[in-house]
């Protein structure tokens, strides 16, 4: 038992003892009067010590609660898209732009060079309203070993995602899995790629920014304008700043666009990169890497 609990739990075993003992000598004398004063008496010092027990058992349970959780100096879920303009060509050369990254030598220098030097990621594959997977599941990341197994995870998967765009229910997905985690991280990120920034079902996309922003979760994007041989733009807007409209949000929030599939894993080493490091205001919210 915690020191600070033994004060507050102690006093209420002396005050329902002392009660019993007054009591028992008040009836002697009037035990109308007694039972009276007795009942309103002790109603009161039940409430308040009630109160002061509840409070240090609440305090105590806060406490335990940090104390368990892990701490890293960043929670990451990179919310991947697998909807229907994705083929499985595609899934795969995405997930290898994403083991690259996160074994690449200036990722992993980014990490070591946190405060605690180690962060929290997940990678879910996102698809209509009823289709989020969690493909790799939480996995701390601090340094070569642990990256190389969260690689491997990722490129041994099959797909797990699979309909039309519900952008709103995919962020939706990645803020619950932040909250109900075991970790204890400086920042949360939740980071969406995508080829599109067209939503067709779930919830939509305003209500899940708000709501994680809400609770203090950066919402950062990576637009893909081309991947696995694609040829142009794979939709007739500006993506880029549709991304910066619809989907990015919270403090430092960015959008990372790149439009040539040799430069995908690169794309993402920059986004992996700047999420790790913290962005403030002053970092531009659209980060373009053009084809050589």
């Amino acid at each position: 038992m915690r020191l600070d609990m033994i004060s507050p739990l102690a006093h209420f075993k002396w005050f329902f003892l002392s009660c019993l003992f007054s009591r028992s000598r008040m009836t002697t004398q009037a035990p109308f009067v007694a039972d009276c004063c007795y009942t309103r008496g002790m109603m009161k010092r039940v409430r308040e010590t009630a109160r002061i027990v509840g409070g240090a058992v609440l305090l105590a349970w806060l406490a335990s609660a940090a104390a368990a959780q892990e701490r890293v100096d960043l929670e990451l879920v990179l919310l991947a898209d697998a909807t229907g303009s994705i083929n499985e060509a595609e899934i795969r050369f995405q997930r290898q732009g994403y083991a690259t990254a996160i074994t690449h030598p200036d990722v992993l220098g980014a990490i070591a060079e946190g405060y605690d030097r180690r962060i929290a990621v997940t990678y879910v594959e996102w698809g209509d309203q009823f289709s989020q997977a969690v493909v790799v599941p939480w996995t701390v990341i601090d340094g070569p070993d642990s990256a190389e197994a969260f690689a491997k995870t990722l490129l041994d998967r099959p797909r797990l995602a699979f309909g039309r765009n519900a952008i709103g229910s995919a962020i939706d997905f990645g803020h619950g899995l932040i909250e109900s985690n075991d970790f204890q991280g400086f920042r949360r990120v939740i980071d969406l790629s995508a080829d599109s920034a067209n939503t067709w079902n779930g919830v939509p996309i305003a209500v899940a920014r708000a709501r994680a922003v809400a609770a203090d979760i950066t919402i950062n994007g990576l637009a893909i304008l081309c991947r696995a041989g694609c040829n142009g733009r794979p939709v007739n807007y500006d993506l880029e700043a549709a991304f910066a409209d619809r989907i990015i949000g919270g403090p430092g929030s960015f959008v990372v666009t790149v439009d040539s599939d040799d430069r995908f894993a690169e794309a993402v080493r920059k986004k992996l990169l700047l999420e790790i490091a913290g962005t403030t205001t002053r970092q531009p919210r659209i980060v373009r890497l053009a084809a050589r």
